[in-house]
């Protein structure tokens, strides 16, 4: 059996649907089937029954798939310590807003601690690429936020923080306890470009089309604020920048902290990665949001939803 057989065997498996586990995948369905029918042949047993109501498990075919993914992780992190051994091992992340933030910084330290050997290459990406560059593959991984167009990707939920509006501090809401979107209809808000992904614009403009100056950075949804005087959302827990203020929105679902790569990524570190991410953000409120920050920084998990201000310049 090869070890790319059985990763074609685990992703029928899992999906139990040839065309899903193909698109997982990257090929085709056709040779796909022939090579699970060939599997089936050296084994001398049916692993999946195949009927048009979908595809399920054979009792054979549940112990291949316990034993399968034993094989799969085994050989993945073989491939990982041989890396680190010959001193080759790399994984390139994509971060989206602040990679100083407390969580993201107790992940580095993770994964140091568990790849001493590998060098972790950080690109810092726009906020209208909220795939920090899978897309064009330019990374391994992305720790980022949701929501954004997941064709292609595997992504995993890692935490969820509430989200708040940004203002000036002098502005006439900004001692709100609370606020609702509707109280912000008639605002100039900062907003993405026109090619944005739509799903991550809808979320982040409050679901609806907004006017107002265009941005691409964290620093640029500040400044449109402090300039202009327009409004945007950002997620709670940090204190704002001098002269701005957050007000919770009390009517917009959290925002989705996620961890997302390639489907079918070939580099082992990935696993390893989206492992430990999780486990930070389980950690709870002492480590605070990823370098997923969002359009600006992120809060503590379950930071308390209050308005939080900085005053003006005197």
């Amino acid at each position: 059996m090869e070890l790319r057989t059985l990763r074609y065997f685990v992703a029928v498996a899992e999906e139990l649907h040839f065309g899903r586990a193909a698109a997982r995948l990257h090929m085709s369905q056709p040779p796909l089937s022939r090579a699970i029918r060939r599997l089936e042949a050296d084994l001398g047993a049916t692993l999946l029954h195949r009927s048009p109501a979908g595809v399920t498990l054979t009792p054979v075919g549940a112990v291949l798939l316990g034993e399968a993914r034993a094989l799969l992780d085994r050989a993945a992190r073989t491939r990982v310590r041989v890396a680190e051994a010959a001193g080759t091992a790399t994984l390139t992340v994509g971060l989206l807003g602040d990679g100083t933030d407390p969580r993201a910084v107790a992940l580095a330290h993770a994964y140091r601690r568990r790849h001493p050997r590998v060098e972790v290459v950080i690109r810092d990406a726009e906020l209208t690429d909220p795939t920090c560059g899978l897309a064009a593959g330019a990374v391994d991984v992305a720790l980022t936020r949701g929501p954004f167009d997941e064709t292609g990707l595997t992504v995993r939920e890692v935490g969820a923080d509430p989200v708040g509006a940004l203002l000036r501090a002098d502005d006439l809401l900004a001692d709100r306890a609370s606020l609702r979107l509707a109280e912000l209809a008639d605002r100039r808000w900062f907003r993405f470009p026109q090619d944005t992904d739509r799903l991550w614009q809808s979320y982040w403009h409050g679901g609806t089309h907004r006017e107002g100056p265009v941005v691409r950075a964290v620093e640029e949804c500040r400044q449109a604020v402090l300039w202009n005087g327009t409004v945007g959302m950002t997620p709670l827990g940090h204190e704002p920048p001098e002269g701005l203020a957050v007000v919770p929105l009390a009517d917009m679902a959290p925002s989705r902290v996620v961890v997302a790569w390639n489907t079918g990524a070939a580099n082992p570190l990935v696993a390893s990665f989206a492992a430990l991410a999780a486990t930070a953000y389980r950690a709870g409120g002492h480590l605070t949001s990823p370098a997923a920050g969002g359009p600006l920084t992120s809060p503590a998990a379950g930071a308390s939803p209050r308005p939080t201000r900085a005053a003006p310049r005197r």
